[in-house]
């Protein structure tokens, strides 16, 4: 089997729908009653989260690439 690379937005996202599909299982049989804006305010919380983890795992994991915007001692 093919291994994949570790992807910890993937994690947060699934992981938030899994919360929230949990949470509203007990709502659906009845035995729990879910507040109505929990479900308004988790979703964009981890999506959010999940953005934020992409972006600085995008950026530590990319390599580090030598300025070129310094002169060259060609050009001088």
């Amino acid at each position: 089997m093919k291994r994949h690379p570790f992807e910890p937005a993937r994690l947060i996202s699934g992981l938030t729908a899994l919360t929230l599909g949990t949470a509203y299982g007990p709502d659906a049989l009845g035995l729990w009653h879910a507040p109505g804006p929990w479900f308004f305010l988790t979703l964009p919380a981890g999506l959010l989260l999940s953005g934020i983890t992409a972006a600085v795992w995008t950026r530590t994991r990319r390599p580090h690439q030598p300025d070129t915007d310094t002169a060259s001692p060609e050009g001088s």
